[in-house]
């Protein structure tokens, strides 16, 4: 199908007629509560595509202007501009009532609303649209979906990249154009409701500094203690908590809020005390000590085994101020999933170890055939020890070949198991499949009821290839025009599919490697994807390595959930920066309420590195039945590199349950 440029002319697009603002800015870094902005520029455009209004100003942010060689802003171009302050008001008769648009536009969002909190005034925006986000939907055959890419597609002429003004207007034709393609499609926009913030208040906390030692496991009896073991206090104690506290960090031990399996040791002097602690720890078999012996073991702590990478702070007097950091209560975690083997040449990829103990996964669910289909074999899960296989940085699953390789299948209709198996054959044929009608969907399989789908008129209106689901025994590809053309193919993971990263190369948004989770735009029910920051023990550090909706940055911000739509979020995880002790980052989803994934279906994700850029991988996770959690993938260390896997492992239980276990401290 043709997606090229379009005339700016909108009014016979009615479902899209919409008051715009188009923005863009400049920034002294990325980290908006931190970083300001240098320059902005907003362009209006009313709902028949026309400009109706414009405003561009350089900025004086009152500190270093940061990468100069991306943005050309230097200080001395800075000076003697308006500070934010002097220009909100201005830039906020341009935003009011109107929906705020921008490439990656979280990115701009939460800039200008950290900008606006400055000053003392509200940000009047309520909605927003992401030209990436919708651009993904779209799926138009390009290499990767940044803006520069999207403007040669779209025939839209850009004079000077990382200039706002210049990027504002080159965005008001790649939203013309891209409001056109999706009207082709008949997509839904991928609008984003944007809650008030004003209140500076809704900035992450400032980072906590993770224990650099590795646990060495529990105080043994007349033992003693080692830097990295978990110590957690209770009770009524003779030395002020906090000092006792203050004095185990500066010591090199892990202490913790509360108390899990994985504890070395509590400090309390009521060992058969009522507390909460008190009584985990006997159920655990955790040991205890009196304040008097953790005193005196103190002065004798012996060297632990930092973690890999990790700085070892020099010792610290227990009389000098350290900064410490209260961890969380500590729960079992839930079994990670089995993994499946990739098919690759070699061995296959080696987890790490499993956990001791934990609730098992839960059971797979059957899958009804079609006629003529039959499931794909699960390979088997490769032994303890088995070689690792390539070097880092190659890529650990094979690409598919098949008849459908370089496919994009779209699966209408039949019951939950049939679409599961029509799904899973088009993987195992090589092709992707997809879970939404895009651009790139070339080819169609209707089960029973498909008939009935509402996107079939579009299909048929498009000429796309429709086929039945015994096509999917043998199927024979007639070649749809520009099919795949000048499209960068991601690897299309099974479910349980691992890939090497690249090796991050130092602080910049290519080291934020993305993951991006999707589902059905027909969905109703509201879906949180999540993630959680973990360490060797399958557990968080503490509770603000649970990122989510109401805590959408961990403290040091390396790990960010973005909005991109009602059906589409994506965790954005720094690799350069995450710390040492962070041996895993688990992405997850959550349904809102009585639904479950069963009732939903697929959901698909895809990863790459930076907002925008080519996806090195792809899944469609649709095996849950009754399940109302999902674990998506995981992006976890092996050795001196980055791997990630495609999960699709669900639960029963609820998000609460699932931090619970991570060691989130939630109160329902």
């Amino acid at each position: 199908m043709s997606l090229t440029s379009a005339p700016s002319d909108l009014s016979d697009l009615c479902d899209y007629a919409f008051e715009w603002a188009l923005v863009d800015v400049e920034t002294s870094g990325l980290v908006p509560r931190r970083d300001r902005v240098l320059s902005v520029a907003v362009v209006t455009l009313g709902p028949d595509g026309e400009q109706t209004g414009e405003l561009s100003t350089l900025l004086d942010p009152g500190c270093d202007p940061g990468p100069v060689h991306v943005h050309g802003l230097t200080a001395e171009r800075l000076r003697g501009a308006p500070a934010f302050g002097q220009v909100a008001e201005r830039i906020g008769a341009l935003l009011e009532g109107r929906v705020l648009v921008a490439h990656n536009a979280q990115f701009d969002y939460d800039f200008l609303a950290h900008e606006f909190a400055r000053a003392g005034l509200r940000l009047p925006v309520a909605r927003r649209l992401c030209t990436l986000a919708l651009n993904r939907r779209i799926d138009p055959p390009t290499d990767d979906l940044k803006l520069g890419t999207l403007a040669a597609h779209y025939g839209v002429p850009r004079l000077k990249a990382h200039d706002a003004l210049d990027d504002t207007r080159v965005l008001a034709g790649v939203l013309r154009a891209s409001l056109r393609a999706a009207a082709g499609l008949d997509l839904p926009l991928p609008l984003v409701a944007c809650p008030p913030r004003q209140d500076p208040r809704f900035a992450p906390k400032p980072p906590k500094t993770p224990c650099a030692f590795r646990n060495p496991g529990r105080l043994t009896p007349g033992g003693p203690l080692v830097q990295g073991m978990k110590v957690a206090v209770t009770g009524e104690t003779g030395t002020a908590r906090a000092d006792l506290m203050l004095r185990g960090v500066a010591a090199g031990l892990n202490m913790m809020g509360s108390v899990s399996r994985h504890t070395s040791a509590l400090v309390t002097n009521e060992p058969s005390g009522g507390s909460a602690k008190a009584r985990r720890a006997r159920a655990e078999g955790v040991p205890v000590i009196d304040e008097s012996v953790f005193l005196r073991l103190l002065g004798d702590v012996r060297p632990g085994t930092p973690h890999e990478g990790a700085a070892v702070p020099e010792p610290v007097p227990p009389s000098h101020p350290v900064v410490v950091a209260l961890e969380p209560v500590q729960y079992p975690h839930p079994a990670p999933p089995t993994p499946q083997a990739v098919p690759v040449e070699g061995p296959p990829p080696v987890g790490g170890p499993e956990p001791a103990q934990g609730p098992a996964p839960a059971p797979e669910p059957a899958t009804a055939l079609s006629p003529g289909l039959s499931a794909v074999p699960t390979p088997r899960q490769p032994a303890a020890g088995e070689a690792a296989g390539p070097k880092p940085g190659t890529k650990r699953s094979a690409k598919p070949r098949g008849p459908l390789t370089g496919r994009r299948v779209l699966v209408l209709g039949g019951t939950h198991p049939d679409a599961v198996a029509a799904r899973t054959r088009v993987v195992e044929l090589g092709g992707a499949a997809a879970i939404n009608l895009s651009a790139g969907v070339t080819d169609v399989v209707v089960l029973d009821g498909g008939r009935s789908d509402r996107r079939l008129a579009r299909i048929t209106a498009l000429l796309l290839p429709v086929h039945d689901a015994a096509w999917l025994v043998a199927p024979v590809v007639t070649e749809a025009a520009g099919a795949g053309e000048g499209r960068a193919a991601a690897h299309v993971l099974p479910r349980g599919g691992v890939v090497d990263l690249p090796l991050p190369k130092g602080r910049g948004p290519a080291d934020r490697w993305t993951v991006t989770a999707s589902w059905a735009q027909q969905t109703a029910c509201e879906i949180d994807v999540v993630a959680f920051v973990l360490d060797e023990d399958e557990q968080v550090s503490f509770d603000e390595d649970f990122v989510f909706y109401g805590a959408p940055e961990n403290p040091g911000g390396t790990v960010r959930l973005l909005s991109d739509g009602p059906t589409e979020q994506t965790v954005s995880v720094d690799l350069a920066t995450l710390a040492p002790s962070a041996r895993k980052v688990v992405v997850a989803a959550a349904i809102d309420g009585s639904p479950a994934f069963g009732d939903v279906g697929a959901l698909h994700i895809v990863s790459g590195p930076g907002a925008g850029a080519a996806a090195l991988a792809q899944a469609t996770l649709d095996a849950a039945t009754t399940e109302r959690t999902m674990l998506l993938a995981e992006i976890y260390r092996r050795g001196g590199s980055w791997r990630l896997r495609a999960v699709g492992q669900g639960y029963d239980h609820d998000l609460g349950a699932l931090a619970r276990g991570y060691g989130v401290d939630v109160t329902d």
